[in-house]
């Protein structure tokens, strides 16, 4: 029994100086990160990102959300590292392919579009990782939202994990409990998933992954409900696309939270949030106050840019955001 006991010791001990390890590796590679990263080597890396992004919405005022998933998919998985951008190879599977990124995913033709401007200005020097972080931030201001600093210097994987991009990202069935312990996997406090999922003030959800919401779930505004059936039947697939924010579906402000209060979130993991749990306190405060709500935004979009990201001589920097080189 003494043995057993000893045994146990020895193995949480090793387990301990294991997470302290990783711990330190992800500060330390958080730490090499900084905003002047391309002040000397691509001073105008920014401000073309930002002119590119601002080019987009014009053409289409979806894609500030569409490129702003972009970033949460890809840090999800594997870190901030620009895995969600391969495609797949006759030898190679990528995450392009997996459930929450099929056919829902949008924005790669901006982010190719953004490369090669800035392959043409400074070759092989901006990674696709940093433009996937300063885009998002900068649709998030195109679309009337809150502004952050960008750390830069992440550097491109060579890899993807088509399971881990089934297994890490959230569903849009997922409960409270399932959506703090996937945040919690990657850093990060109940406080940085309800301000993330301010995200979904912006943007559009697909029929199949709200349908089972608006005809089965009993915690939704019953017009609200209504309103979407006739767009979404309850007997197969198709149907329309709907505004995760019906209120303000292009502008990126706290009305999602005013939405979940009325028990109109559109998704069932929306509504998770304001459901008799322990996030309803913070669903009530960023509905109330704009302020907070930007401010906690911007510092947990600060958290999650920083997800195992690749610095130093690991990983590359794409030539094509598409494939290694």
């Amino acid at each position: 029994m003494a043995a057993a006991r000893s045994s146990h010791r020895f193995r949480h001990s090793k387990l301990s100086v294991l997470i302290l390890a990783l711990a330190t590796v992800v500060a330390a590679a958080r730490a090499q990160l900084s905003p002047t990263f391309y002040a000397s080597s691509c001073p105008a890396a920014l401000v073309t990102i930002k002119t590119a992004v601002r080019a987009a919405l014009v053409l289409d005022r979806r894609m500030g959300a569409s490129l702003l998933r972009l970033h949460f998919h890809d840090c999800f998985v594997q870190g901030c590292d620009a895995s969600v951008l391969l495609d797949d190879t006759g030898n190679f599977t990528g995450e392009k392919s997996a459930g929450p990124n099929a056919g829902s995913l949008r924005g790669f033709g901006v982010i190719d579009t953004i490369k090669a401007l800035l392959e043409a200005l400074c070759p092989r020097t901006v990674s696709c990782a940093d433009i996937l972080a300063v885009a998002a931030r900068d649709s998030v201001v195109a679309l009337g939202g809150p502004s952050w600093t960008v750390q830069l210097g992440r550097r491109d994987s060579t890899t993807a994990s088509l399971s881990t991009a089934n297994t890490d990202l959230p569903s849009p069935a997922s409960s409270l409990s399932t959506l703090l312990a996937a945040f919690a996997r990657k850093g990060l406090s109940s406080t940085d998933m309800v301000a993330l999922s301010g995200a979904h003030t912006a943007g559009q959800a697909q029929c199949q992954n709200y349908q089972a919401r608006i005809y089965n779930d009993a915690n939704i505004n019953a017009a609200f409900a209504a309103s979407l059936r006739a767009g979404c039947p309850a007997g197969g697939g198709g149907g329309a696309n709907a505004p995760l924010d019906a209120s303000t579906p292009n502008a990126f402000d706290n009305a999602y939270y005013g939405d979940l209060v009325a028990q109109q979130g559109l998704l069932h993991s929306d509504q998770e949030l304001f459901n008799g749990g322990s996030t309803d306190g913070l669903v009530r405060s960023y509905a109330a106050s704009s302020a907070r709500f930007s401010s906690d935004f911007a510092a947990a979009m600060v958290k999650m840019g920083g997800i195992g990201v690749i610095t130093g001589s690991s990983g590359e920097v794409r030539r094509n955001c598409r494939r290694v080189n």
